[in-house]
């Protein structure tokens, strides 16, 4: 069977409507009583089916955003997001089941948020706790700086994998990167590591100052 690739690279979450045309079956498709068609998602989720002389049926989880044409049976699917990424196949079941059309869409990755939460600090140094989200995954990073230079504090260069894109992050000198990728698009968020501990340092330091200050006024009277 004839393999077509659509590569949808599509911006997921915009505001205005973003349509994907799944069509141009490999080979002509003629339904009967003992023949329908279906159209699936990742082998296991049911998108929508044809039955002979009756009106296409779309499934609940894509109603209001999937539509079916005749006379090819073409699938349009409205409004992508980045989840819809996927391998949809167009399936003719009847005595067996056979494979007519395969298309592979990609859909532009989402943003990634980057948060650094402070674990614990000392007058020398901080652990921090990183984590690199998107609407889909996140995973979490701990990191340790001192006066010079911050390190991991556990495995290196994280990195997890879902619905074709992949999501990691790691440390370069003082500065964090979350990278959210797939094979149509990229998407980069950074953060200073240091910045946070010099943050905790200086405000160890003023409220030492402001004590000494304070126990100097109490000696003067």
């Amino acid at each position: 069977m004839k393999n077509i690739e659509h590569i949808c690279a599509l911006l997921a979450g915009k505001t205005e409507r973003e349509n994907v045309d799944v069509d141009h079956l490999d080979k002509p498709v003629t339904l009967d009583e003992e023949t329908d068609l279906f159209w699936k998602v990742n082998s296991s989720k049911n998108i929508a089916k044809c039955v002979f002389n009756k009106d296409p049926v779309v499934y609940d989880k894509y109603a209001g955003r999937a539509e079916l044409f005749g006379p090819n049976y073409s699938l349009k699917l409205k409004n992508v997001q980045h989840s819809d990424s996927g391998d949809y196949t167009a399936l003719v079941v009847s005595q067996r089941e056979q494979s007519v059309a395969e298309y592979k869409v990609i859909v532009q990755v989402t943003p990634v948020d980057l948060t650094v939460e402070s674990v614990s600090k000392t007058s020398d140094s901080c652990n921090l706790t990183v984590t690199c989200s998107t609407v889909d995954f996140n995973i979490s990073s701990s990191f340790r700086c001192d006066g010079k230079i911050c390190s991991h504090a556990e495995e290196k260069d994280l990195k997890a994998t879902k619905e074709f894109s992949s999501l990691s992050v790691y440390l370069q000198q003082d500065t964090i990167f979350c990278n959210h990728s797939n094979q149509v698009s990229w998407n980069q968020t950074m953060k200073v590591l240091k910045s946070y501990f010099v943050f905790s340092v200086g405000l160890i330091i003023m409220v030492i100052a402001v004590i000494s200050v304070h126990i100097m006024e109490k000696i003067k009277k």
